[in-house]
């Protein structure tokens, strides 16, 4: 093993598994995949009502009346309209759940206090600029925090215990008691403290000077470079790239996304939407096959390899990387901690990131409206995104072809080293591995 993947098996690992297993970065992914089929569900709503397909949409009006899109406005209403609501939910039950306390009142909790940092309308209703995706930092920072302060009272000494015999429902709602009521006053004092400081609120404050930049900065071509890179680097060495980076890819990047839906859904066209990089952005463009583009090597192993043991599990593999799903030619062929691998498991991710990128700058394809399933196989998840267009399609079939073209020499270096190690061996009677031609 060369100096270089020694140094990073002996720091960068532990640390990035030590990150990977932190428990609230794990709660706060966990919070945003439990709300994954609202969101992908309210997108879809979102897309079918905008469809722009001229007979789709005078079919629908002719069979259901010109208020048909309601269904689909209601839907959104119930999902990306209230996401940080969600998030704060799902997070903070899974930390709860984490430490062994009472997951549901820790949820039911956070819920309330972040209605009490979030600013209401003229006629006192919650306002949806912030319990939507503009909300989810300060909805993240709310789940930790007051789970956190809730599971500090909940085993301390000051609970009401209830005598042996009462419901068990009984007992943890009146345990939960003054940890809830304590909770309720820190966190209303700090929103009186805010808005006596500031004439605004926690949500316009964290908004402006953390949120923004930040989302700015993740809308960047250097962003997504390293994001991209970051993730290929750890899925290389066996850790599960996208669980690692999920908190930090969902915190930035659904944001921007929900943006680019919520304009989309108002009628302006995918392609004048503001923001390019969004998490459909890698998931279509970038992942396809998975981490890697790996559907891009199954197609290089079928046309170049001649090796009995890489075609076998291109064969297995394919089934599944038409879906997105790549761990069985990572660790069957394998690529993870495989030298021969390394270059292009980490160069072509970031190639086609640049592809893509220049692609949608350039107006040449639209932007992203619409977060498909993960699972969703390439071609199909390139119209879909950008909200009905085939220019989607042409793109993630260029930059298939892209990484298959780049998978393809170390393929072929990759039969000459196993050839050469077939040859020194001396081993003529196991017809496993053939020279390429």
């Amino acid at each position: 093993m060369n100096p270089v993947m020694q140094w990073m098996e002996k720091h960068f690992i532990p640390i990035a598994g030590r990150i990977g297993s932190q428990r609230h970065l794990v709660a706060i992914r966990d919070g945003f995949v439990a709300i994954m089929p609202l969101i992908i569900i309210g997108s879809f709503a979102v897309l079918i009502n905008n469809l722009p397909i001229a007979f789709f949409q005078n079919f629908m009006a002719d069979l259901f009346g010109e208020s048909w899109t309601t269904l689909g406005g209601n839907i959104w209403d119930g999902s990306f309209a209230i996401l940080s609501l969600l998030v704060v939910a799902g997070i903070s039950y899974n930390l709860a759940k984490s430490y062994d306390v009472d997951a549901l009142s820790a949820a039911l909790l956070a819920v309330g206090c972040y209605i009490i940092l979030t600013p209401t309308t003229d006629d006192w209703g919650l306002s949806y600029a912030w319990t939507g995706a503009q909300g989810l930092f300060v909805g993240v920072l709310t789940a930790v925090i007051v789970t956190e302060l809730f599971r500090l009272l909940y085993h301390s000494k000051f609970t009401i215990n209830m005598p042996e015999g009462v419901p068990t429902g009984v007992v943890k709602s009146f345990r939960a008691l003054i940890p809830a009521a304590v909770t309720l006053i820190v966190v209303s004092s700090l929103q009186m403290l805010i808005t006596a400081l500031t004439d605004g609120s926690i949500h316009e404050l964290v908004f402006e000077v953390i949120q923004q930049p930040l989302q700015a900065l993740g809308n960047t071509l250097p962003a997504a470079f390293i994001i991209t890179f970051l993730n290929q680097l750890l899925w290389f060495f066996g850790l599960h790239g996208t669980n690692i980076l999920g908190p930090v890819i969902d915190s930035i990047y659904l944001p921007l996304l929900e943006e680019n839906i919520r304009l989309f859904a108002e009628g302006t066209s995918a392609a004048d939407v503001p923001y390019i990089v969004t998490k459909p952005f890698l998931d279509a463009y970038v992942f396809m096959g998975g981490s890697g583009t790996t559907l891009a090597l199954i197609a290089a192993i079928f046309l170049v390899s001649a090796s009995k043991h890489y075609r076998t599990i291109g064969k297995l593999s394919a089934p599944a990387g038409v879906f997105n799903i790549n761990e069985p030619v990572l660790f069957g062929l394998p690529v993870v901690l495989n030298p021969l691998m390394l270059i292009p498991f980490l160069t072509v991710p970031v190639l086609l990131t640049l592809t893509s990128y220049l692609a949608i700058v350039s107006g040449l394809v639209p932007k992203t409206v619409a977060l498909v399933p993960w699972t969703t196989p390439p071609f199909i998840s390139g119209y879909l995104v950008t909200g009905g267009s085939f220019a989607g399609v042409v793109l993630q079939l260029f930059n298939i072809t892209l990484a298959t073209l780049f998978y393809i020499p170390f393929i072929k270096a990759a039969m000459r080293a196993e050839q050469k190690n077939f040859d020194d061996k001396g081993d003529t009677g196991d017809d496993d591995t053939t020279k390429a031609s």
